[in-house]
């Protein structure tokens, strides 16, 4: 980072944080703190939605995922609009005419109390180890910029997000996402002009999609069935609706966003903005992994990106051999690369060859040293190619998009916490009580945050790792939530005993490796859906 970077990244942080701020500083209340008071207009909730899911792990780990395995990522997001539509309709006028603070208090109106707390307690597991590997994306772009280590990084990250979110509550983090969002847009354009800048002249962004379509990089639709491949047109349309259903209609990260609207149509406009922007945005992030890719086919990278791990890989004794592998590997790509966007179709063949051999040398390098570096992709390209400056815009990008993220989740494992079990306990407290406990349980859930966020290092793909994490339980919430809107005749035993075996049945999907895990959403929503009505048809009693 060089003087003028600083100036940006800092400027922008102190800009952001402030203006939250002064926003929320009206949060005397319960109600203002953690609902806003019900105030938000559309566009303000629009962009906090697609910032709280688009994280730091959004920018790094998914340009990486770009880099490495091409485009076909994409298709994880093909079921979003369906779900945003679906949603619109459903989950918004249920939830603001209950005039609830939390998704899950529905389901004690609908059910019981105990169906409640369940739920509310796989929230807590479940967001509560997301937002550790939220946390641990911007300490990766501190350790690579500053050389810190990864336990100073991360505090000085919490600090920051723990301090603002304590402060202002759901109306800083909501305004606060307003702009952070706007900074990702523009770090994601500028990081994508910078890329195709970069390129050779004569090889411009035809030549870019060129060579990156010929290594197999430029694939956004794979039409071939596998309930073993993670990324295809049917994983994405089946297991990417459920699973933003599950994530934007019962994960109260999402939910408490959309309850903060001034109305229902404030509402669903938040929802059917993301519907339409988001599969684009990811698209542009994909696409710019793609074309890095491009640009280190002409100009040769390390074996390794991340820096300690290629420190690690020339103490081993086939460091020599692997290195001059890599070399030859590299001059017989880039001269094939050449020949291929000059039009020399037959260098396709000798193209693809020395690819694989990099990538042969990349795997063989990582299993010596233990490590996975596609989240240190995107930071080298960024770092030790990008112009001063610019290097600043995108660095605020990465880093804004980390606080929105984290600023939710701890905001919404807060509210959960304070309302759906604090409250339990606790019903005889003032205002001014719950207020307190409130800020001091989203003091806790940042502590905890930076606590896990260590663990999250050698995860591989981060942007993998969080959503494998979602599908461990979002079918069950998803299944639950169903049986309460649309099967009126299912009482609460069978509510409760359908999610529990719902993530038996999930857990045993994983551990057996019987289908990829985006159809773990698909599979738990309907194993708790017939489970309920099954077990219900046998109870006979409803509970309303």
């Amino acid at each position: 980072m060089r003087p003028w970077d600083w100036v940006v990244l800092v400027i922008t942080v102190v800009a952001i944080v402030a203006y939250g701020l002064w926003k929320s500083r009206d949060s005397n209340t319960t109600d203002k703190y953690l609902r806003a008071g019900k105030s938000m207009p559309w566009y303000a909730m629009a962009l906090s939605i697609m910032a709280t899911q688009a994280s730091a792990i959004t920018f790094i780990s998914t340009t990486g995922q770009g880099y490495v395995d091409g485009m076909r990522f994409v298709q994880f997001y093909f079921g979003l609009p369906i779900a945003m539509v679906i949603l619109s309709m459903t989950a918004v006028p249920i939830f603001h005419k209950a005039n609830v603070y939390t998704a899950y208090e529905y389901l004690e109106n609908r059910f019981d109390a105990k169906t409640r707390t369940l739920v509310s307690i796989i929230f807590l597991i479940q967001r509560g180890l997301a937002v550790g590997l939220a946390l641990s994306a911007p300490a990766i772009v501190l350790t690579v910029i500053l050389g810190w280590p990864d336990e100073w990084t991360t505090i000085a990250m919490g600090i920051v997000v723990v301090g603002y979110t304590v402060l202002g509550g759901v109306q800083a983090v909501t305004w606060t996402d307003f702009q952070q969002m706007l900074i990702m847009m523009a770090g994601l354009a500028a990081t994508l002009a910078m890329a195709i800048w970069l390129l050779p002249d004569n090889i411009g962004l035809t030549g870019a999609l060129t060579v990156a379509g010929a290594a197999g990089k430029l694939n956004p639709v794979t039409t071939a069935f596998s309930w073993n491949d993670r990324y295809n047109l049917w994983s994405g349309l089946f297991g990417g609706t459920f699973l933003a259903l599950s994530y934007f209609g019962c994960d109260q990260s999402q939910v408490q966003r959309y309850l903060t609207g001034s109305s229902i149509a404030q509402s669903r406009l938040s929802l059917l903005f993301n519907a339409v922007a988001k599969i684009p945005m990811q698209f542009l992030i994909l696409l710019t992994g793609a074309v890095v890719f491009a640009f280190f086919t002409f100009v040769q990278a390390p074996i390794l990106f991340q820096r300690e791990d290629m420190a690690n890989l020339r103490k081993d004794p086939k460091y020599g051999v692997l290195q001059q592998t890599y070399d030859r590997a590299f001059t017989e790509r880039r001269d094939a690369a050449e020949r291929l966007t000059a039009g020399d179709e037959s260098a396709k063949a000798a193209y693809v060859q020395s690819q694989q051999k990099i990538d042969q040398v990349r795997k063989e390098a990582s299993a010596i040293t233990k490590s996975n570096d596609t989240n240190y992709v995107f930071l080298h390209f960024v770092t030790h190619y990008l112009p001063e400056g610019i290097v600043g815009i995108i660095i605020a990008a990465i880093l804004a998009a980390a606080m929105s993220t984290i600023s939710g989740e701890i905001n919404s494992l807060a509210t959960v916490s304070v309302i759906d079990i604090y409250k339990r306990v606790s019903s005889a407290g003032t205002d001014a009580h719950y207020l307190l406990v409130s800020r001091l349980a989203t003091a806790f859930w940042g502590v905890y945050a930076v606590v896990t966020a260590r663990f999250a290092k050698n995860m591989g793909s981060l942007v993998e790792a969080v959503n494998l994490l979602g599908s461990f339980f979002y079918g069950g919430i998803l299944g639950v939530f169903a049986l309460a809107m649309y099967f009126p005749s299912v009482n609460a035993t069978g509510a409760f005993v359908g999610v529990l075996v719902g993530e038996a049945v999930i857990f045993a999907l994983h551990f057996t490796g019987a289908t990829s895990f985006l159809w773990y959403n698909v599979i738990g929503c309907v194993v708790v859906i017939v489970t309920g009505v099954a077990v219900s048809s046998v109870t006979h009693t409803r509970t309303n």
